[in-house]
């Protein structure tokens, strides 16, 4: 008998005849001989209402430059139970259903974790306990996005984390494989709510999906993919929405890429409306300039994604343009204008309606010309391309946010997307 991990989202966990059918689907795994645990979400909502209520009970919002303080370990217990709840509720149902079945709290696993309340980070799950439960029949059902600290306190991981629990705890248990089931069927060549022709990926790599992930793909975490990786620890990702048996060829498969055996040049088109572009003209031309600017953005934990630097037209001087999340414009604003006199720069411009659509796929390492064909559809349907990123298996464009969805369906007909798997 091997380890299996399954981990429910909020939207499978959303009500109790979605509990109900997230238990069959455990069960169904049960009976065909895995040992199983289970990490759950809280009910769909349930984590932004907990929220809530801390910020009315006067959690601590922010300093005077704007960044959140989650260091209240009391927001950590309250926003905690919403995942607690739902471990009760399905370890309850299973029972109800005549299996074994029993919750463990994340201090009782324990799942140890740094102390930064709010956004801790998985140190380590020591296995024992987990694997004696897990082999001795029952299956454990385990609430995901917490953990606890070496001084015995309750912290959560920041959003999305329970996705990250979901492959901690597989590889603790050194599972086969971690199940994570979600409100759609898989990875898909692009959102299908922006291209009918998207279609779902049977396996994609680690590199790939990490990619995807980071740059505006909402199946999966990044940091789970992170984790992922870095165990080899292979992740499925499924839709809760069937019944044991209903789609047995569904999913998609995260894995190492020597385990694809054909692998396409480009594997997806990613997007993100979360961009906004930060120009700085007139930027002396000096050692350090680029440092102190950055520097400045780094310690108030806005993280910058495209940078280019171009010359001005003397080369005293430069101009620097970077990509910073929507929502850390504001605050990326207000710190260059009170740089402006240490930095020297002339002039400060802001552009929030932009857009980031990425290219990925691993095939793209061995293969020319990807680059052209990505620029070629674009021109060709009059999109402008402000600002240019690359790595080894990724091509990032920042254009106008009007032609976001017009961008994503031409670089997913241009590269052949609609006939994988056709």
């Amino acid at each position: 008998m091997t380890r299996l991990v399954m981990k429910f989202g909020g939207t499978s966990m959303a009500d109790l005849e979605r509990i109900r059918r997230a238990a069959r689907l455990v069960a169904a795994e049960y009976d065909a001989g895995h040992k199983v645990a289970v990490v759950v979400s809280a009910m769909a909502g349930k984590t932004n209402e907990l929220v809530a209520w801390t910020d009315g009970a006067g959690r601590p919002t922010g300093d005077a430059a704007g960044n959140d303080d989650l260091s209240d370990d009391e927001y950590d217990v309250v926003v905690a139970s919403g995942e607690q709840v739902t471990a009760g509720l399905l370890a309850m149902t299973l029972r109800n259903m005549g299996y074994r079945a029993r919750s463990m709290q994340g201090w009782q696993i324990p799942i140890k974790t740094t102390d930064v309340h709010g956004k801790a980070r998985i140190a380590d799950i020591p296995p024992e306990n987990l694997t004696r439960a897990m082999d001795s029949g029952e299956i454990v059902v385990v609430p995901g996005f917490q953990g606890v600290t070496d001084d015995g306190r309750i912290t959560t991981l920041g959003r999305g984390g329970s996705d990250t629990s979901a492959v901690a705890v597989a590889i603790a248990a050194s599972a086969i494989r971690c199940d994570i089931y979600t409100d759609v069927d898989g990875v898909y060549t692009t959102d299908p709510r922006i291209e009918n022709k998207a279609r779902r990926l049977d396996k994609i790599s680690f590199e790939e999906m990490l990619e995807m992930a980071s740059l505006g793909a909402k199946v999966l975490q990044t940091r789970s993919v992170e984790l992922a990786m870095a165990y080899r620890m292979p992740v499925r990702v499924l839709s809760s929405f069937v019944e044991p048996g209903e789609a047995t060829d569904q999913g998609t498969i995260v894995c190492d890429e020597e385990e694809i055996v054909e692998k396409h040049i480009v594997s997806g088109v990613a997007y993100s409306r979360d961009e906004a572009k930060i120009t700085l003209l007139g930027v002396p031309n000096k050692v350090g300039v680029s440092a102190a600017i950055f520097g400045r953005l780094a310690q108030a934990s806005i993280n910058v994604d495209m940078i280019v630097q171009s010359d001005a037209r003397s080369g005293e001087v430069a101009n620097q343009l970077f990509t910073v999340g929507r929502r850390d414009a504001k605050l990326a604003k207000e710190l260059m204008e009170a740089a402006q006199g240490d930095i020297g720069f002339e002039d400060l411009r802001v552009d929030e309606n932009v857009s980031k659509v990425s290219i990925v796929g691993v095939g793209m390492r061995s293969h020319t010309g990807v680059a052209q064909t990505m620029f070629q559809a674009l021109s060709e349907k009059g999109i402008n391309i402000q600002v240019i990123s690359t790595s080894e298996i990724k091509i990032s464009v920042l254009i106008d946010e009007a032609y976001t969805e017009l961008a994503v369906r031409a670089l997913h007909a241009a590269y052949g997307l609609d006939k994988i798997g056709a």
